[in-house]
């Protein structure tokens, strides 16, 4: 296929021009975070809470409402809103800390990224603002009287909307060039009554200056003034000049971005204008607070106005670099074609989406997908941590306490990062995260596959990857142990970016491939610790779905060998295989460490059948289910007890993604390796014949290599299947619904250990937080698991059937099995006949209102049993791959590929989608069926 010809296209392909040096870099939250944390015992929700947010200077990184920066965030803008009873201006979005929450941390907000391009030459985000006096201590309050095993009690559940008594606020960003953006901020009153608003767009620099050697010198000091009426210019000696030029005659208010050490500890400030300081002034009516002189590095324009029932006011500014200090005066109005460029720029978002979409979705299916890609473009965001400066402490500040040179993160002093990067949520997770970034690079691929390719290099810098070859998993500890699915992820978007571009970038390929085999190596000399080619890599990311926490010691001591642990490792085998095979077709070298990735995959999977030829597998021939082993040490001949912790979760479900395809030309171009791979083979054989159906050819000949052969394959299928299980009409869940009435109970002494299914929030805070592993449906491992019952639907064919959903009587091919996953995780978001989105569950005001019935969330995770959103409200991390299922579901439909499409599926190879193994999307080419 060819790059489509749209304006947005031509941007990404000219990456010289920095249109992407401006975007929504500005994360909604960065209090509470580690990198502010400099508290003895890391308690970071609690040394920088909230309440500190408007006074006190960030070290790392800003924060802001709406918010974009350039990528190094020295320049920051963001909008500030007061509604006349407010106790504070809102100026960035409120939540429960961790602590605070009855399910963890959880923003007590309402805002939806509506649209974005990747080179952000438009963006849009909508903010719904309440006209009463925003609830905060009854939030907290009142959640501080919930139970785990009550609901969350969220903002909308306070009355504050009643009556429609609140601001829709919308955003829009429109670039005229890559330093000159144009903002149009909206605000409508939804009320059937006049209500008061002020809007406070606002322009600061982040604080660097506060940190060095000699904070008080000046000439660090970046600086704004007021030159002429609502026009100022901002100067920093590391970047270009900007003006900000604000239509009519806003009050321009000026302070420095500096802690307001008087209000939080007591202390004399050293300079009079603060942080906090045109809050005060707005809200307390204290002037004296802002500068007179109007210079600092921090301003608000300052708009009000009483705007009538149903009338929508409209705010205009114009932030532009201009040469030097003397080039601020614009050539006549700054606002002259400011609304024709937006409806350029809102013209060329959607010739951008068109090229993109297929043309069979459905209008709601656009909407959806569209917003998703939208929050995927908004999570970029700059991350800024210097660990080794974070643990030593400011020369300008109080010495850390000492106990923080041993603590989190203290042996990671080679991360040092300065990037822009994808992270999970912009205000629960404002950090990146290693295995969710994998998942989201597929999404991301979507529109920008440069951006993804960048992603997954990054994390394999000297800068990230730790000496010894782990991956960081993520900022609360990078050395927690995360699925090692980056190679999976490499693969899949080299395959996109090559369907896209029709050449694949090879050197990208064999960069990650190199720091994969550094990763995959630390796993297997940290991870294996008995050298059996079994894994425990800990809690694995999926929190509390276990009997014990996995990432802490056994309460019975011992050790546990890990179903999911070990089938991630053949995974990931069997991903760098695949990759070296094809790095193999260009430079031959890569045949030896490919036939090596083979072997090592046939000993973790005999492994999981025979651990160290013990005897003890992790398969149950009984129940036909892999789980967990728990190996409790006893002072006999024995050595060991070995104890299968019978729990029917994903644990079990994991090693039906250790399965790829070979086709049979590659092996012949390989001859090599085809050679060393029969000699395995010949003389392993009982591996071979474990493991694979290597002597029986698939459809047009392909290999099957898989820890599971047909009727294991089955077996666990019969149970993924199986409604009364794990098959959710949204999906599978991450634990069966078999322990809703059999819990599964583990006991020793006077210990007991239970668990239970779980369909919404957990009752268990075995972990912590807000995530739930015990019954709701995830989309991380959903789509891996599609993805993998693909390759085996491209051996076996049309003709190998199962029954779908279990105990119904209906056979159905593995592809039309997929169609109907992917479909059921969709419909999560998308209108059903009654016209409701089940992601929205029962509140009414989402289902019904046509101000928020088409503004989407995209959740952490999902209810069971109702589809509804949970967890995390933004997770348009990796929740944003409904939008890669909503495009092969577009493609998948009879008449839905253009010319292209068309002929590469018509010699695709029978019983094989041009989206299987060697192309560039995963599912296949069959209808979605209905449930």
């Amino acid at each position: 296929m060819s790059t489509p010809n749209t304006e947005e296209h031509n941007r990404l392909g000219d990456i010289s021009d920095g249109w992407r040096l401006w975007g929504p870099y500005l994360s909604e939250r960065a209090w509470g975070t580690v990198r502010e944390d400099y508290s003895p015992d890391g308690s970071a929700w609690t040394y920088f809470p909230h309440d500190h947010a408007r006074s006190r200077a960030y070290r790392w990184s800003e924060d802001g409402l709406a918010g974009i920066s350039d990528v190094k965030q020295k320049l920051c803008f963001a909008l500030a809103l007061w509604n006349g009873r407010d106790p504070i201006l809102k100026e960035r979005p409120f939540g429960l800390t961790n602590p605070e929450g009855n399910h963890g941390e959880d923003v007590k907000e309402y805002y939806f990224y509506l649209d974005n391009t990747p080179t952000h030459s438009y963006m849009k985000m909508l903010y719904k603002y309440p006209q009463g006096a925003f609830p905060y201590d009854d939030l907290v309050e009142t959640n501080r009287t919930h139970t785990r095993h009550d609901p969350e009690y969220e903002l909308v559940d306070t009355g504050i909307f009643a009556d429609n008594l609140y601001f829709d606020v919308t955003v829009e960003y429109a670039k005229v060039g890559s330093t000159d953006i144009l903002v149009r901020i909206s605000a409508t009153n939804r009320a059937g009554t006049t209500a008061d608003l002020h809007i406070l767009p606002t322009l600061w620099f982040r604080n660097t200056w506060s940190w060095g050697e000699k904070p008080e010198l000046d000439e660090a000091r970046p600086t704004m003034k007021k030159v002429a009426p609502g026009l100022v210019l901002a100067r920093h000696p590391l970047i270009d000049y900007y003006t900000l030029a604000c239509e009519g005659t806003p009050d321009l208010l000026f302070t420095e971005n500096e802690t307001n050490v008087a209000r939080l500890f007591g202390a004399e400030n050293p300079r009079p204008y603060v942080k906090d300081s045109i809050n005060d002034a707005i809200v307390h009516g204290q002037q004296d607070r802002v500068n007179p002189d109007q210079t600092g590095t921090k301003v608000s324009a300052h708009y009000s106005k009483t705007l009538d029932a149903g009338e929508t006011w409209v705010v205009r500014l114009r932030l532009s670099s201009v040469p030097t200090a003397d080039d601020y005066a614009p050539d006549g109005d700054p606002f002259d074609g400011f609304d024709a460029t937006f409806d350029q720029r809102i013209l060329e978002a959607n010739e951008f989406y068109a090229a993109i979409q297929p043309l069979t979705l459905t209008d709601d299916e656009r909407l959806v997908q569209r917003q998703a890609l939208a929050g995927m473009l908004w999570s970029k965001q700059f991350y800024h941590y210097n660990v080794e400066e974070w643990l030593n402490g400011d020369p300008a500040q109080p010495p850390p306490p000492p106990e923080r040179k041993h603590g989190r993160n203290s042996e990671w002093q080679n991360v040092f990062s300065d990037d822009i990067m994808s992270m999970p949520d912009t205000w629960e997770y404002p950090w990146f995260a290693a295995w969710d970034l994998a998942f989201h690079c597929l999404p991301l691929a979507l529109v920008d596959a440069e951006f993804a390719k960048t992603q997954l290099l990054l994390l394999g810098r000297e800068w990230y990857q730790h000496p010894n070859g782990q991956i960081p998993a993520y900022e609360w500890n990078f050395s927690d142990v995360n699925p090692p699915v980056l190679a999976w992820a490499a693969w899949r978007v080299y395959l996109m970016d090559k369907e896209q571009k029709g050449t694949g970038d090879l050197a990208f390929l064999e960069r990650v491939f190199h720091k994969q085999l550094l990763d995959f190596t630390w796993w297997v000399n940290r991870k294996d610790a008995q050298g059996m080619n079994v894994f425990e890599g800990g809690f694995l990311g999926l929190d509390n779905i276990g009997v014990f926490d996995r990432n802490a010691p056994l309460p019975t001591g011992g050790w546990i060998t890990q179903s999911d642990g070990t089938s991630w490792m053949a995974m990931f085998c069997l991903n760098m295989l695949t990759i070296a095979l094809e790095l193999a077709t260009h430079d031959r070298v890569y045949e030896d460490i490919a036939t090596k990735f083979f072997e090592h995959f046939l000993y973790i999977a005999s492994a999981m059948n025979n651990i160290g030829g013990k005897g003890i597998p992790m398969w149950s021939e009984d129940d036909e289910f892999f789980y967990d082993v728990l190996h409790v040490p006893v002072g006999d001949e024995r050595g060991a007890v070995n104890v299968p912790l019978k729990v029917r979760s994903l644990v079990g479900l994991i090693p039906l993604c250790a399965v790829t395809i070979m086709e049979q030309g590659l092996l012949e171009q390989l001859p090599d390796f085809n050679a060393r791979l029969r000699w395995i083979l010949e003389y392993q054989p009982e591996d071979a014949k474990l493991v694979s159906r290597w002597s029986e050819t698939g459809i047009g000949e392909r290999r099957l290599v898989a820890i599971l052969r047909g009727h294991r394959m089955k077996s666990l299928l019969k149970r993924m299947l199986d409604e009364s299980e794990f098959l959710s009409g949204y999906g599978v869940r991450s634990l069966s619904r078999y322990h809703l009435e059999h819990p599964y109970v583990f006991e020793q002494g006077e210990a007991r250990y239970e668990v239970r299914y779980e369909p919404g929030e957990s009752e268990s805070d075995l972990y912590g937080g807000n995530s739930n592993w015990r019954g709701p449906v995830w989309f991380p491992v959903n789509y891996i698991l599609i993805e993998s019952l693909e390759r085996f639907h491209s051996y076996y064919g049309n003709d190998f059937k199962v029954e779908y959903p279990t105990h119904s009587g209906q056979m159905l091919t593995i592809g039309e099995i997929c169609a109907d996953l992917s479909s059921r995780l969709v419909s999560i978001f998308l209108r059903d006949q009654q016209g409701h989105r089940r992601v929205f569950g029962d509140q009414r005001l989402f289902q019904t209102d046509p101000h928020w019935r088409d503004y989407i969330q995209f959740s952490e995770y999902f209810h069971g049993e109702t589809g509804a959103g949970l967890g995390a409200s933004h997770q348009t991390g990796w929740t944003g791959l409904v939008a890669e299922l909503i495009q092969q579901i577009g493609k998948s439909r009879v008449g839905g590929q253009d010319s292209t499409q068309a002929s590469e599926q018509a010699e695709a190879p029978v019983g094989r989608s041009p989206a299987s193994e060697n192309a560039g999307t995963p599912w296949s080419a069959g209808v979605a069926i209905g449930k």
